[in-house]
């Protein structure tokens, strides 16, 4: 009795598993075709953004722009935006992560901010520095959430404290493919990979030398912004895939859980009745 009991209860828990882990793989879908649809309609901007500042930047002389200049520091640095996400059950996505980061930092000297809860303990543990800490949210990212992340790339870099800008996130590629990425946002490189040549018959007005400018700067701003709709893409991809077999299996232990449940209540019954019938040719022995 005390074991069917306890199979009931298990089996209640385990349906209650299963309704939780339904719930939030229906909504890591919802925001996750959002997700999808913002970065598959944004990707495009900014890879054309870069070639064109490619294609700008070889009929003028800009080179003395912040963005474009190789620093030189006192201790070689580099200043890492680490990409994480506030909540877990995102399967390995921040475990691959940390992995990468404790790799890339023993290359160099690294400054680190990190983006998004999942990330702090580790960035905690380890000896770099820790300039600031952003959360990351749990809604689609807006553009409005780069500004703070600009706003210190702006002081260490073109304040020569950092020698380059990089950022570690996940590359959405698929439901099922999300790629540790690390990007070198600063310096910018302008060198041409057959890129198209400005024709020097067109006019361009106002200037090159004040069209490049904006063009860097749009592009840094877009750039992250870009990697904050693939990292958040990635998330949900790989929380829906974690809800999916968390459901999958809960359900499994449902069918193993009520399978032994009435194979013990269908032992219990028979045994029932074999009592009272033993019971029965004993009064008539």
């Amino acid at each position: 009795m005390a074991n069917t009991v306890l199979l009931k209860r298990r089996i209640k828990t385990s349906r209650n598993v299963s309704k939780t882990t339904r719930a939030m793989q229906m909504i890591a879908a919802s925001k996750l075709k959002r997700a999808q649809e913002a970065v598959l309609a944004s990707r495009p901007y900014v890879e054309k953004l870069g070639s064109l500042c490619k294609e700008v930047g070889e009929k003028t002389d800009v080179l003395s722009h912040p963005y474009l200049l190789q620093k030189d520091t006192k201790q070689r640095s580099e200043l890492l935006f680490i990409l994480a996400p506030d909540k877990g059950l995102c399967g390995g996505l921040v475990s691959n992560l940390v992995k990468t980061y404790l790799e890339f930092s023993k290359a160099s000297y690294v400054k680190i901010v990190t983006v998004g809860k999942k990330i702090e303990p580790a960035a905690a543990r380890s000896q770099n520095e820790l300039v600031a800490s952003f959360p990351f949210g749990t809604s689609l990212p807006t553009f409005e959430a780069t500004e703070g992340i600009i706003t210190i790339i702006k002081d260490y870099y073109i304040n020569q404290k950092v020698e380059s800008v990089k950022i570690l996130y996940h590359k959405f590629l698929g439901l099922f493919s999300q790629v540790t990425t690390v990007l070198t946002l600063l310096p910018i490189n302008l060198e041409k990979e057959n890129t198209k040549h400005v024709s020097e018959y067109q006019l361009f007005e106002p200037t090159l030398q004040e069209i490049l400018p904006y063009l860097l700067e749009r592009y840094v701003e877009m750039a992250v912004y870009q990697c904050l709709l693939e990292n958040f893409a990635s998330e949900q991809a790989a929380r829906m895939i974690a809800m999916q077999n968390a459901t999958d299996n809960a359900r499994d232990i449902i069918f193993e859980l009520t399978l032994e449940y009435n194979k013990m209540r269908q032992e219990k019954i028979t045994n029932e009745i074999l009592d009272i019938s033993s019971e029965g040719v004993n009064q008539y022995a």
